[in-house]
């Protein structure tokens, strides 16, 4: 077993699952700060989730060899069923992918006073130049884009921790709701299915049970505690539901100072998310399109950058639910289908 394979493929699992969504806070707090005492339980319950599901998934794609996600699919459902799953996860990274590309744009716009050109610009480059380096290089970035993702997390737990009724905001309790955990579940699902797209391919590269096993486990637990520390600080705030943009009220509070590192972060989550997505995408294409890696990933980023650029509101309020109900019947067939392999 290698120690650093391992934290390798647990950052870059990390790197996959988080995104603009979660550096702003907002994930977080409809998934879970809007429970409370309940949301903290619901993160552990779905900390758990993703330690038992990433290394199960990446377990069983090195014993079925599977390859890309679509292998990994029609081992889970079947010949019948695995097409319209492919199809359904192909649609969702794309989407995901465009709607991160949509999310630099407006970052560069809003927060930098740049281009959003510009920055379309600039991350399709970097992440093109990243993908053509193979998995080395998507465990390049995530090496130091995770890092400082738990950095900034923790350093704006400690800062937070200095102001008001800190203990008295995180322990208070108001009763379990139970619809934390199904929120829990929901969003492990919905993130551990997307996130397969990396995980098959970086397991098949990696090849060693023992060491995927651990990197699963790792990558679970980072997630965790992030997840922990997110919460922590945005129960301050006196109602963290009714922000569009949680974490930025929070540093305009608490610690103005870190500004230009959350910038950063956001624009990292991003960055690894866009790569996590394309890479997948590409190690599918290519078992039915062997093209040329450039040629692929060229398709896969034209094919995003023109869905960024129109509204997608709709196609998104169509597929996300649509996916979430296919990510739970994942869960099913991933605990079954295990079950058969003696995992």
């Amino acid at each position: 077993m290698d120690w650093r394979r391992s934290l390798s493929i647990a950052l870059v699992y990390v790197g996959t699952v988080v995104g603009a969504g979660f550096a702003s806070g907002r994930e977080i707090v409809e998934f879970f700060s809007k429970y409370g005492f309940s949301g903290m339980i619901g993160i552990f319950f779905s900390g758990c989730l993703f330690m038992y599901f990433g290394r199960k998934i990446m377990i069983l794609s090195i014993r079925i060899r599977a390859k890309n996600f679509d292998e990994f699919n029609r081992f889970l459902f079947g010949p019948a069923l695995a097409p319209l799953v492919t199809f359904i996860q192909f649609l969702m990274l794309i989407g995901v992918t465009s709607v991160m590309l949509s999310g630099t744009a407006a970052l560069f716009e809003e927060q930098l006073r740049l281009p959003g050109a510009a920055g379309l610009l600039l991350t399709v480059l970097l992440a093109g130049a990243v993908i053509t380096m193979g998995k080395r290089g998507v465990v390049f970035v995530n090496g130091m884009v995770v890092p400082l993702l738990v950095l900034f997390s923790f350093s704006l737990l400690w800062k937070s921790a200095e102001f008001g009724d800190f203990p008295g905001k995180v322990f208070s309790f108001d009763g379990f709701r139970i619809s934390a955990l199904n929120s829990a579940v929901a969003y492990a699902a919905f993130n551990i299915a997307l996130a397969q797209g990396v995980l098959v391919p970086a397991a098949a590269e990696i090849g060693d049970v023992r060491t995927v096993k651990l990197g699963g486990l790792l990558g679970g637990a980072i997630l965790t505690a992030v997840m922990l520390a997110s919460h922590f600080v945005l129960v301050q705030l006196p109602d963290p539901a009714s922000f569009q943009i949680p974490m930025g009220a929070v540093i305009g509070r608490l610690a103005g100072s870190f500004y230009f590192l959350y910038i950063l972060v956001i624009y990292g989550e991003i960055l690894t998310t866009i790569i996590g997505n394309v890479y997948g995408l590409e190690r599918f294409l290519q078992t039915h399109f062997p093209g040329g890696k450039r040629r692929l990933g060229l398709f896969i980023f034209f094919s995003c950058l023109l869905l960024s650029l129109i509204p997608y509101g709709t196609l998104l309020g169509f597929l996300y639910p649509l996916f979430g109900y296919v990510s739970l019947i994942y869960f099913l067939f991933l605990l079954l289908r295990g079950k058969r392999q003696g995992e």
